[in-house]
């Protein structure tokens, strides 16, 4: 069961909460989202939001500030620039583990006033460490699903039954139902199943965050129990730390102007809206929208398919892929448009948008959820086969764009526009009950963030027991 209702947190003495988020665009986003929830239940808390160098060049030292008892701070960068993490993630994950630690501990020592609270992102480990030394309290705030959590921290199991590491032409299809918290999940669907030396190191660096999250006073999800029941129950059961889903974590109806959402990126700030005013005049659900991701991206040879699929299909669309934009535009006609880059929440919510070619992260997978949109699946990396199995199989709002794991060609163009034509198909049985199922799912993400709904008794027993 979820936290009992509570009254909204009154105003107390004022306090400082230290925020640092992991330096990735998955990552600063759902925790600037959570520092403005927190604001907006307590105007007497003061947020220091602590960025590496690069990210608050990125975002911007004046972009987007929740109010004046909001301040950013910055700790030298462990890698020069972005391009050094694309070209070596594996090197830069372990930067972040092992040379963020010394910079964060100095520049604690100088802040004034201390923090209250410290609120951090789970991979960032080492801030639980020394915050534990100086009996600063730190809420754990874990980036990805509760049910994600829940896989990596019974990952042992796999070695324990034999199934790891996973040979997916193999055994990829067989079914595991050990793993507490989850539904049967195929051993394909695991994230850094392979024995490569680079799923291996990743995976060690991964599990070695997660060993520490209990060993913080605080556990938050950027979820919703409704969408995870069976994963924070289970959690609850195993962790002695209270542990709050104040999810989904994006910016909602109140203040749907804002673009938060497209921290990172704001050199398109002033970008042409030109693609809202298409959108407007597109008929209801007609529309599929295409994003699959910022950092990791699908093979040149499969963007090309996709491209084609989608000239064959005849389907109306809107694809951001960045700096392919007017190539694809040739090759995929003159159905729909090729962006750059879009604001994602406000052409989800678009009455026009029928569904959502999505790489499954877990920001495009909460934002989808929460606007209602069916998902086209195409994981490629991490957690993102595991998300996606969640939309196909457990929530049922989507459907895998590849449906044989052993599969390692593209998905022909052919095949594509027979996919795109039948999802987009808004008289199909199969089509209908989707999209009912993410009408449903959509309403439990909405009431969630209402007054009396489980996220909001969630923040403010949170800020009740931090004493915040």
């Amino acid at each position: 069961m979820d936290h009992p209702a509570s009254a909204p947190v009154p105003p107390t003495t004022a306090c400082h909460v230290l925020a640092i988020p992991y330096p990735g665009r998955g990552h600063v986003n759902p925790m600037m989202n959570l520092t403005k929830l927190l604001l907006s239940k307590n105007p007497n808390i003061n947020v220091t939001f602590l960025l590496t160098e690069e990210w608050l060049g990125l975002i911007g030292s004046d972009s987007n500030l929740p109010g004046n008892n909001f301040r950013f701070a910055t700790i030298p960068n462990v890698i020069p620039s972005e391009e050094g993490r694309a070209n070596d993630f594996v090197g830069f994950l372990e930067s972040v583990m092992t040379k963020m630690e010394e910079p964060f501990e100095n520049f604690l020592n100088r802040l004034q006033p201390p923090p209250n609270l410290i609120v951090c992102d789970s991979y960032l480990f080492w801030v639980v460490r020394v915050a534990n030394k100086r009996s600063l309290p730190v809420a754990s705030f874990w980036p990805m699903s509760a049910s994600v959590l829940a896989v990596f921290k019974h990952y042992h199991l796999l070695e324990q039954h034999g199934d790891y590491p996973v040979n997916v032409s193999e055994n990829g299809d067989k079914l595991v139902n050990y793993i507490p918290g989850n539904t049967s999940i195929h051993l394909a669907d695991f994230p850094l199943h392979d024995s490569s030396w680079r799923s291996r190191k990743l995976l060690q660096l991964v599990l070695n965050s997660v060993s520490w999250v209990e060993k913080s006073q605080y556990l938050l999800f950027p979820s919703i129990y409704e969408l995870e029941p069976l994963a924070i129950d289970a959690l609850r059961k195993e962790y002695t730390i209270p542990i709050y889903p104040i999810g989904p974590a994006i910016p909602n109806f109140l203040d749907h102007g804002s673009n938060i959402n497209s921290i990172g990126t704001n050199n398109h700030h002033g970008c042409d809206l030109g693609y809202i005013n298409w959108l407007d005049n597109q008929p209801s659900n007609s529309v599929l929208y295409i994003s699959q991701g910022s950092y990791l991206s699908t093979s040149r040879d499969q963007i090309d398919e996709i491209a084609f699929g989608l000239k064959e299909s005849g389907v109306s669309f809107l694809w951001v892929q960045r700096d392919e934009g007017s190539k694809l535009k040739q090759m995929c006609g003159d159905r729909g448009l090729v962006l750059p880059w879009c604001d994602q929440l406000r052409v989800l919510s678009h009455h026009a948008i029928g569904g959502f070619w999505s790489h499954c992260g877990w920001n495009s997978t909460r934002e989808g959820l929460f606007y209602g949109v069916p998902f086209l699946s195409s994981p490629l990396f991490a957690d993102q086969p595991l998300n996606c199995k969640y939309i196909v199989e457990d929530w049922k709002v989507g459907w895998r764009v590849k449906k044989d794991a052993k599969r390692e060609t593209p998905i022909t163009r052919d095949e594509i526009a027979d996919l795109i034509r039948k999802f987009m198909d808004l008289d199909s049985d199969e089509g209908r009950e989707m999209r009912k199922r993410a009408r449903e799912l959509q309403q439990a993400c909405q009431k969630a963030i209402v007054d009396g709904g489980s996220s909001e008794n969630n923040i403010n027993a949170f800020l009740r027991h931090a004493g915040q």
